[in-house]
């Protein structure tokens, strides 16, 4: 396996004179050729609660006490075709760490999620990045809370530096709803290390964030900060996801554009949880935002699992053919069609603005 593994990296390497000036992102675009889309992993948490994670308990923890389930769940995702897994990292700020009495253990926590997905995808048969998940501290910036600035950007450079010590291959600022903390977290990334950063918003209400903000707000505001991709994941709902995204790609039609929607809404039935998204309305998804978006980088979100992101891969490679779902009619997050059919046509061609 680790010699497959070498060989799958001597050959990415291989490309490089090609690829001069090109981030890591773009380098692995041009190597899979032309109109090709990187497939992201899918949801964290729900995995890590399937392998015994306790409600209330902190996942980064388990990158030391139980590095081998995480890196089962990286290992799952690399298996159904990821091409970029996302680091167990999404609390790692010192602030959501404090909720667990662990805010001295940042560099720590982020360096140990680094590593084991590192692990992972150094003995796959093919280039996959890791990327550093960074999500938002919780807190309110002054004026509003009693987050300062330079605070804010310390956590998320110790962040940074713990997921670039530990392997990470770019940074990844994820689930974000205040432009103002997002930009902080860029200045935190660039302190620490030089890897290319993803930034990705959360649209929950009519296109707008939490905090007001559309796609493009985000985009002309992030886009000049020198960032390699940009888009959205989680959300409340798929159309206001692909709106935007469509924002975003009317600002610049060049940069690459990220789609990471939620794989339906929770419902549950009894005292189980499940979401309504299903692995073809997620293959849907993804063939939509590619086609109508020109998306190139593309996953899944809450609810998802190992399965969605399998036929994901298989659809956007064109393995499989595009499953039937009529778009108009998902009203949530990954519903399922009113009528409650799915069915499959032939692709019609694929392309990526």
């Amino acid at each position: 396996m680790q010699r497959l593994a070498r060989r799958a990296d001597i050959e990415f390497r291989l490309l490089l004179p090609q690829t001069v000036g090109m981030n890591c992102l773009e380098a692995l675009l041009a190597a899979k050729g032309e109109g090709s889309v990187l497939v992201i992993d899918g949801a964290m948490g729900t995995e890590l609660f399937a392998r015994g994670l306790i409600s209330g308990a902190s996942p980064e923890l388990w990158n030391v006490e139980h590095p081998d389930r995480v890196a089962a769940v990286h290992q799952a995702y690399v298996d159904a075709g990821s091409d970029i897994v996302l680091t167990n990292s999404f609390g790692g700020t010192t602030f959501r760490l404090k909720l667990h009495d662990l805010q001295d253990r940042s560099h720590e926590l982020n360096k140990a999620a680094a590593a084991v997905a590192r692990e992972v995808v150094d003995g796959a048969d093919r280039k996959v990045l890791v990327a550093g998940s960074i999500g938002p501290t919780g807190e309110l910036l002054e004026p509003m809370g009693e987050l300062t600035r330079d605070g804010a950007v310390a956590a998320f450079t110790e962040q940074a530096r713990g997921l670039a010590d530990g392997g990470a291959d770019l940074l990844w600022i994820e689930t974000m709803s205040d432009l103002d903390e997002v930009e902080l977290a860029i200045a935190g990334a660039k302190a620490a290390c030089d890897l290319p950063i993803v930034t990705t918003l959360s649209f929950d209400t009519a296109g707008r964030t939490m905090m007001g903000v559309t796609g493009a707000d985000a985009a002309n505001r992030l886009i000049p900060l020198g960032i390699a991709a940009i888009g959205a994941n989680c959300g409340n709902n798929l159309p206001h996801t692909e709106a935007a995204l469509a924002e975003m790609r009317a600002v610049d039609p060049d940069v690459l554009i990220v789609s990471k929607g939620n794989a339906g809404m929770p419902v549950w039935a009894g005292d189980e949880l499940s979401y309504s998204g299903t692995p073809e309305v997620m293959a849907a998804h993804a063939a939509h935002v590619r086609d109508h978006v020109g998306a190139a980088i593309i996953g899944s979100c809450c609810g998802s699992a190992p399965e969605h992101i399998a036929q994901m891969a298989q659809v956007l490679s064109g393995e499989a053919p595009v499953p039937e779902v009529d778009m108009a009619e998902i009203t949530s997050v990954g519903a399922a069609p009113s009528n409650g059919e799915v069915r499959t046509r032939k692709r019609s061609g694929r392309r990526r603005a």
